[in-house]
């Protein structure tokens, strides 16, 4: 299988530490992707040009990173990583989904400060970091939840992947001055799976 990344994408983080987590390495291979880019050979792989995509070896593509998640932690018969919702989890499904919707807004604020400075909109700027900083609040007083304390989890592997856009946005950094939100993703980063998706570990072989 082939698993279509770019180094800045916190979605592809999301898929990549899945396959970190679960052992894929042997199986499913990291690609770079060239989006953005006008006639890139990624478009006749994925037409939406969206990151991460999962090729699957029947040849059938996958996206989203929610859905390659879910498949690739189900793909040993025990999936350890995504907890289907029911009666008696509601707080994995919130926490799972305070974590997602903390990374749409933070993919939105990406793709104005993507734009040349003249183009940005100061409204969409200041509307998704105030936002981001609500939910980083939020976390601060969350995170010592079980469910972000226990095994790791879905819930997890999305927010580690939303704070870490600061690898690669600076200005994005959530982790300053929340201590506990901090410890956490410290935590978090000392996993062998995280770990090799930081930018100086990371390994992804660009194609197109």
């Amino acid at each position: 299988m082939k698993l279509y990344v770019t180094p800045s994408s916190p979605y592809g983080r999301v898929a990549r530490i899945v396959v970190n987590e679960k052992g894929l390495g042997d199986r499913v291979e990291v690609l770079t992707a060239q989006t953005r880019v006008a006639g890139s050979p990624y478009y006749r792989i994925n037409p939406s040009g969206r990151v991460p995509f999962l090729l699957r070896g029947d040849g059938v593509g996958m996206e989203d990173s929610g859905l390659i998640a879910a498949y690739l932690d189900a793909l040993d018969g025990n999936p350890t990583l995504d907890h289907p919702r029911s009666f008696d989890n509601w707080d994995y499904g919130r926490l799972e989904a305070c974590a997602r919707s903390h990374l749409d807004g933070l993919a939105v604020l990406v793709r104005e400060l993507r734009r040349p400075e003249n183009e940005r909109s100061p409204a969409i700027l200041s509307h998704e970091l105030d936002r981001s900083r609500r939910i980083a609040d939020h976390w601060e007083r969350e995170i010592e939840h079980p469910i972000m304390q226990g095994p790791i989890n879905m819930p997890q592997i999305v927010l580690v992947s939303a704070v870490l856009l600061r690898e690669h946005f600076p200005s994005i950094d959530l982790l300053a001055a929340r201590p506990r939100l901090s410890r956490w993703a410290a935590r978090l980063i000392e996993r062998p799976s995280v770990g090799a998706t930081m930018m100086k570990r990371d390994a992804a072989r660009p194609v197109g």
